[in-house]
């Protein structure tokens, strides 16, 4: 581990530059430089000097497979080249402190105290249940002093929680478990933190697709050991862009929401005596469809019907993309938006219709994409609010960019697939 001063200065060498530039794409190296400079700075503000380490856990891109992982899905999804970065350095003492920019004060969890705390903020609780997640699993844990920055949108859909909390495993993987835990483990360490310390009954895309790197097709069949396969394709070159849109809303508060939909599925599925809608057909849903309509109600059997058409559309996406079949990879783009917003019902709330950022962002998209013909959107994430997908020819996305900015008013974020997942940064090769 070097000092502070060390580590700026290693920022300019040859091998941190291709790492950079491996993570954020030639284009962002000097503001990247800037960026982890600023970290480092900002640790030696706070914590004074120290051996110092590097660390980065990406956002997340979900392409396809729209609320199937918690039934047991299948997914497509990526690490983006949106991160939350962090400066740390380990201590013997058994408490980690950390400053996250951009929120007030210090935080401070002390190891020896990892019981649930009634009320405390949402930050504390994902660390002391990360912490926890890995005693429980039988690794080690210690103390450590980090300055962590993130601009990966909060509260947008690109798993802002999950980047921190596989940061964060990232921290206690390298200080003090040899970086042996692989990212299915980690994974898992976040999923127990949100769950039981955070009570988000979330399942395991978010931190794998953080974790893991690159673009990934993940089957959760098994979600003990989920079957995870790269999938070699680059947008970008191909002659496309991912765009992340903004649609002014935030879905921080709105667990209720998420949990009906995987709630949902499981009551079809139990009214069937399965657990989980994998386990299940279509067939099975049209030969018991008015018992069950009686029964779940018609959301619960349509957001089941759903699942299985997203589900096979994840396969098909897959071979689109490898087949280089992009226009019939874009009409599956298509139908999955088109079905997360008529069957899966997850574009706006129930509860407040007169709010749809979502759905009206979605409607102003195709008329673009209509126009020039080429291209597709479809909600992303977990949905209600936050952010869209459009994919489109890179020519447009800047003209799509002053299209949403001239009309809703709001950011857009043109993102790159990186091959990195969480890691500790070696900067030295």
């Amino acid at each position: 581990m070097l000092n502070t001063e060390q580590t700026i200065e290693l920022l300019q060498n040859g091998t941190a530059k291709k790492l950079l530039s491996k993570m954020y794409g030639e284009g962002q190296l000097s503001e990247q430089i800037a960026r982890y400079s600023a970290l480092i700075e900002s640790f030696r503000t706070h914590f004074g000097d120290g051996a110092l380490a590097l660390f980065s856990a990406p956002g997340r891109c979900e392409i396809g497979g729209n609320h199937t992982d918690h039934n047991h899905g299948k997914v497509l999804a990526g690490s983006i080249n949106l991160d939350t970065i962090a400066a740390a350095v380990k201590v013997d003492e058994p408490v980690i402190t950390f400053i996250s920019e951009g929120y007030p004060g210090r935080f401070e969890v002390d190891l020896n105290q990892l019981e649930a705390v009634e009320g405390e903020v949402a930050t504390l609780s994902l660390v002391r249940g990360i912490v926890s997640g890995f005693k429980e699993m039988g690794y080690e844990v210690g103390g450590f002093k980090a300055y962590i920055t993130s601009n990966v949108i909060p509260a947008s859909g690109l798993s802002s929680s999950a980047s921190f909390e596989m940061l964060i495993g990232s921290i206690l993987n390298t200080f003090y478990n040899e970086s042996k835990l692989e990212a299915v483990t980690l994974s898992k360490i976040g999923k127990y933190a949100e769950n039981k310390y955070w009570n988000k009954p979330s399942g395991l895309l978010d931190q794998m697709a953080c974790a893991y790197g690159g673009l990934i097709t993940i089957d959760f069949a098994n979600p003990e050991q989920p079957v995870i396969q790269p999938v070699d394709y680059d947008f970008q070159s191909s002659g496309y862009s991912l765009v992340i849109v903004n649609t002014g809303g935030n879905h921080a508060d709105l667990t209720e929401d998420y949990a009906a939909v995987p709630h949902e599925m499981h009551a079809v599925a139990k009214a069937l005596g399965a657990e989980v809608c994998r386990d299940l057909s279509p067939e099975d849903i049209y030969r018991n469809l008015n018992s069950l309509r009686e029964q779940c109600g018609d959301r619960a059997v349509l957001r089941a019907l759903h699942f299985f058409a997203e589900n096979d559309r994840v396969d098909a996406q897959v071979e689109a993309l490898q087949g280089g079949q992009l226009d019939r990879f874009l009409g599956l783009i298509t139908d999955s938006g088109n079905s997360s917003w008529k069957w899966l019902q997850n574009c706006y709330q129930e509860t407040d219709v007169r709010h749809q950022g979502i759905t009206v962002t979605l409607a102003l998209t195709e008329s673009y994409l209509k126009s020039i013909g080429k291209g597709a959107c479809r909600v992303h994430g977990g949905g209600f609010a936050g952010v869209i997908l459009t994919i489109l020819p890179n020519e447009e996305a800047p003209k799509y960019a002053q299209f949403i900015k001239e009309t809703i008013g709001t950011s857009t974020f043109i993102i790159n697939v990186r091959e990195q997942g969480a890691i500790c940064l070696d900067l030295e090769g």
